[in-house]
């Protein structure tokens, strides 16, 4: 089992941020593109929020593995 630093759940805590941030952006700014609002609106920018999140999460360890970064 991999030890957890404080190091390295500190960069853990800052991706996971990152990764949500920029999806509650996109799912922000998509919401407010398409003129939605209201309870409907809240969860279909969550849903992409939540996509986007994913996908930005992935695609940082991915370059984080590729460059030798992150084991």
């Amino acid at each position: 089992m991999a030890k957890h630093t404080p190091s390295s759940i500190f960069w853990s805590i800052l991706g996971i941020v990152a990764s949500g941030l920029v999806g509650g952006i996109v799912g922000w700014f998509v919401i407010t593109s398409l003129g939605w609002g209201g309870t409907a609106g809240a969860l279909v920018a969550a849903m992409i929020a939540m996509v986007v999140a994913t996908g930005v999460w992935i695609a940082i360890t991915v370059l984080l593995r590729s460059l030798g970064i992150v084991r």
